[in-house]
């Protein structure tokens, strides 16, 4: 039976350890004139301007993840009213008032995100964990949820050391077990967050291959 998962970009789940989890995000800024709309759920970079971007939005998409996007705060230029939103429309700030964006960020956060195909079986997507891999359409998403539709990228699984994900296991959800189709929950931790010890290098990583 098909997998009942769609796409919904990356969910906070924990953390890495005995840490407290407290699934927080910290307060980042959207430039008011960006024009990019970011979804919940969506990885986003830091730039040199000292706002964050969706993901892609540097050349050469060598940046280091700053976190994942979760919501944002700005006051409407048409009504002056204060709006609380679950994605960046990328219009529609006054730009008297800061674009306050919501971000997990914590390194050591993990995340769940489905899968973009089938990874054939049990044993097969069993023997992805540790290993890395990149988004699939980790940019888009839809204008109507606010949703980030970034999955992760079956086909681009290995060992690479510059992957954006590091694949940390697999939840149990009897909705979405069926591992010959698309949809299923992958725990993943984001391989070169910019808050991480190098993870400001331009393609830096916290660990530096799969097993």
């Amino acid at each position: 039976m098909a997998n009942t998962n769609g796409a919904f970009g990356l969910r906070p789940i924990g953390v890495v350890g005995q840490a407290a989890n407290t699934t927080g995000a910290t307060e980042y800024r959207i430039a008011s004139g960006n024009t990019n709309t970011i979804f919940q759920g969506s990885p986003v970079i830091p730039l040199s301007t000292g706002f964050i971007d969706k993901v892609g939005a540097a050349a050469g998409g060598t940046v280091g993840l700053v976190g994942v996007f979760w919501g944002c705060e700005y006051v409407s230029s048409t009504t002056g009213e204060k709006i609380f939103s679950n994605n960046w429309p990328g219009s529609g700030a006054d730009s008297n008032h800061p674009v306050k964006a919501f971000v997990y960020d914590n390194p050591m956060q993990t995340f769940v995100i489905c899968s973009d195909a089938s990874l054939t079986s049990a044993a097969t997507a069993r023997g992805h964990v540790f290993a890395n891999a990149n988004f699939a359409d980790g940019a888009a998403g839809n204008s109507t949820t606010g949703i980030s539709s970034a999955k992760l990228g079956v086909s681009t699984i290995a060992t690479t050391a510059n992957l954006n994900l590091r694949i940390m296991g697999l939840q149990d959800d009897p909705d979405n077990s069926d591992f010959t189709a698309a949809g299923i929950p992958v725990i993943v931790r984001l391989n070169n967050s910019f808050n991480s010890a190098n993870g400001a290098i331009a393609g830096g990583t916290v660990s530096t291959t799969g097993v």
